[in-house]
């Protein structure tokens, strides 16, 4: 028994991949005791089973795989559901909608509309048989689709789900990712989009290399900090404007109200004091003017010289 590839190793359809007792599995073919690769892809090894992840290549549908896809016809009780690749899945209405339902089935979903479902059967005469009463299979009404190559599903999605997982947990979005090589992203803001874009993208690119589960984590935590970064600073920048507003709120004066007595009658016009006792002394001193005691000493002199000379006579 022997292996003659590494771990992830790229290989070439025809290439010798083991040979003894092992057991051929998807990407590859066997000939006596000897398996060969059929694709270009990542060579893997598990247990006694040897298979090839591709790197390129159609979606070929096969039972259990969730689609998403797009209806492009609407036809008695069927959907024609676009799934990409070769073939146009069809959806019966029993397989989507519970009995009883109406008999124009465009009331439930109508062409143009994207859906998430799952294949039930497969006939390469005439093309997969789509459901849609598994868990999380519905319409999907918001959010966005991206699509990728159908052989990079494999690796966006992880062993036990550790890659997309790993993507979710760090964004706070929700995914939803098809064998057909379409994703659904729906996220809170454009920048977690577009970030999370990125991230399926870099997956594409470098599916076929090591750690890439490592490399994404780490470019995702980093712009997801200057996200948060970008945000505080903006906040920041808001705070001053926000500051001299209430500067400028509080140097306006409010009007002053003038407030009556409470004894004074609606109407009636307030009494006013009379002058204080002070005010009439004042008064009262200022009439004995030094004028006035001028002419009494005058006219005591003028009494006193009428009697001078009436002695002297």
């Amino acid at each position: 028994m022997a292996v003659y590839f590494q771990k992830r190793e790229v290989v070439v359809p025809g290439q010798l991949l083991a040979e003894g007792r092992y057991r051929a599995s998807f990407g590859t073919y066997d000939d006596g005791d000897r398996i060969y690769s059929a694709l270009v892809g990542l060579a893997e090894l598990r247990g006694n089973t040897v298979k090839v992840v591709a790197l390129e290549g159609v979606y070929i549908p096969r039972e259990g795989d969730l689609v998403l896809g797009t209806i492009t016809i609407v036809t008695g009780n069927n959907w024609k559901v676009d799934i990409g690749g070769p073939y146009l899945a069809s959806l019966h209405a029993n397989n989507a909608l519970r009995r009883p339902y109406d008999d124009d089935i465009s009331r439930y979903m109508d062409i143009g509309d994207v859906i998430a479902a799952e294949v039930i059967a497969f006939d390469r005469v005439t093309g997969p048989f789509l459901g849609m009463k598994g868990r999380g299979l519905r319409r999907l009404d918001s959010g966005m689709i991206l699509e990728i190559s159908p052989a990079k599903i494999p690796r966006v999605i992880g062993r036990r789900g550790s890659m997309i997982n790993m993507i979710q947990d760090i964004l706070r979005i929700q995914t939803m990712v098809g064998q057909n090589g379409r994703i659904w992203i729906r996220a809170s803001n454009i920048e977690v989009m577009r970030l999370a874009i990125k991230a399926f993208k870099m997956i594409e690119a470098q599916a076929h290399t090591s750690r890439l589960t490592d490399r994404v984590k780490t470019m995702l935590e980093e712009e997801m900090a200057n996200i948060h970064g970008e945000e505080m600073s903006e906040d920041m920048f808001e705070e001053p404007t926000d500051i001299e507003d209430s500067k400028e709120s509080e140097d306006i004066a409010e009007p002053v109200e003038l407030v009556e007595d409470e004894d004074t009658a609606e109407g009636e016009e307030p009494v006013k004091p009379e002058k204080s006792p002070k005010t009439e002394a004042v008064d009262e001193i200022k009439d004995d003017s030094p004028e006035d005691a001028t002419e009494e000493e005058t006219e005591s002199e003028e009494t006193e010289t009428e009697t001078k000379e009436e002695v002297s006579e």
